[in-house]
């Protein structure tokens, strides 16, 4: 049985549609796959209509977080889309983007680089815009030759010179008002050092404590002893361990399914989860 539990469409940052997305998840084999696009649920109707026979649709989102002055994506899964608190936070993430990602248009424009605010716009379309949009932005310009490179101090990394924060949610609060809406929360890719600083094991100990249900252990940020480590952490903390794709389509070169979770640990999850329930396309999962 192959899950991954991390993907994003167009509804965020992604490049493949809702529907294409889980036309493609079926494509590569894929038994789950849950759509988790930056602080919004808006693919997920689309998602769930286009499904096909033999994948199941796990609903989340990642949410933006910081905590001690880093940033953080925690993933959400399963919770009640229309509880009000939870829902008004997302919206609040949201509703920052814009002025963030012209603030750093701006950033960019005073360190040479020609880029317009049109041009982001019109890559963003009618996702919810980010910094994965300003990097498609640099690689078009000619300015990195792709969407990774960008990511360093030197332009759009967490303090990078470009970089502009944004409205972020407490993550103490995050896990309390994902929990209210019956859902379940893991810590994404949580020493990926490649993207910025990194919140410290302290932190993560903490957070485990207020509720956090799981970390990322597999993912494409993480190198064979940072996953070793995070599996020790994990064992010490009581902590469910994931792995994902964290797809991102033609944005990213990782494909779905490149890191996946142990279906023993996707039933946990879906054991815990009150708020909303896994969505078997038409005839159901494939047999295991």
């Amino acid at each position: 049985m192959r899950i991954d539990l991390h993907t994003h469409s167009t509804a965020s940052d992604g490049t493949d549609t809702p529907a294409e997305l889980v036309r493609n998840a079926a494509a590569a084999g894929l038994d789950v796959v849950a759509l988790t696009d930056h602080d919004t649920v808006r693919g997920h109707a689309e998602a769930i209509a286009a499904l096909p026979e033999g994948l199941t649709l796990v609903t989340g989102a990642e949410l933006s977080c910081r905590i001690d002055g880093v940033s953080l994506h925690l993933l959400a899964y399963l919770f009640d889309p229309d509880e009000p608190e939870l829902a008004r936070e997302r919206e609040l993430v949201r509703d920052d983007r814009v002025p963030r990602a012209r603030t750093m248009v701006g950033k960019l424009q005073a360190l040479g680089v020609p880029i317009e605010w049109e041009r982001v716009a019109r890559i963003a379309g009618d996702g919810s815009v980010g910094r994965p949009h300003l990097a498609t932005a640099l690689v078009e310009l000619g300015v990195v030759e792709t969407v990774s490179d960008a990511f360093t101090p030197e332009w759009l990394a967490n303090g990078g010179r470009a970089y502009a924060e944004k409205h972020e949610l407490d993550p103490f609060d995050a896990i309390r008002l994902v929990r209210a809406a019956g859902g379940v929360t893991v810590f994404a890719h949580p020493l990926a050092v490649k993207r910025g600083e990194v919140v410290p094991e302290s932190s993560i100990a903490k957070l485990a404590a207020a509720g956090l249900d799981g970390v990322e252990v597999d993912h494409m940020d993480h190198d064979e002893p940072t996953r070793a480590r995070l599996r020790g952490l994990a064992r010490e903390l009581g902590l469910l361990t994931t792995g994902s794709s964290d797809y991102h389509g033609t944005r990213k070169t990782v494909g779905l399914g490149e890191c996946t979770t142990d279906p023993e640990i996707y039933g946990e999850i879906t054991r815990r989860a009150t708020g909303a329930f896994p969505v078997p396309g038409a005839g159901g999962p494939r047999p295991v």
